[in-house]
């Protein structure tokens, strides 16, 4: 089991920048797969960025490749998603979620995790 409790959205104007980030308890392990996802209302979740637990990107989207990055923050099991030139195509929710990466076949699918945070909402103005 595990806990996963995201911080840092919030609201910006287009070409600006938000670090959100994503702390978890519990049952986790090195490789273990720490995942950004995000979803924009009417459509569906999407990965965005994800990375091992004990370090190591594995996947960035295309349309945020360049502009977002993905990394261990300063607390044991956590990870950051620093967001720089922000689009309003950005907006939505964003989740963090955990999952085994020895069950995975397609590490950028919702589907493949099994634990999420309670999301933090970003919003873009352009």
């Amino acid at each position: 089991q595990a806990r996963l409790v995201e911080s840092g959205g919030g609201s910006v104007q287009a070409g600006g920048s938000l670090r959100l980030s994503c702390a978890a308890t519990g049952s986790i392990y090195n490789n273990n797969l720490m995942g950004w996802f995000r979803q924009a209302p009417g459509k569906q979740r999407e990965g965005v960025a994800v990375m091992f637990i004990g370090g190591g990107v594995t996947y960035y989207a295309d349309s945020v490749t360049g502009r977002f990055t993905i990394g261990p923050d300063n607390a044991k099991n956590s990870a950051y998603l620093q967001m720089n030139r922000l689009k309003s195509e950005d907006t939505g929710t964003y989740y963090c979620a955990i999952g085994r990466r020895e069950e995975m076949s397609q590490v950028s699918s919702p589907l493949e995790y099994n634990f999420w945070g309670q999301g933090t909402q970003v919003n873009v103005s352009s």
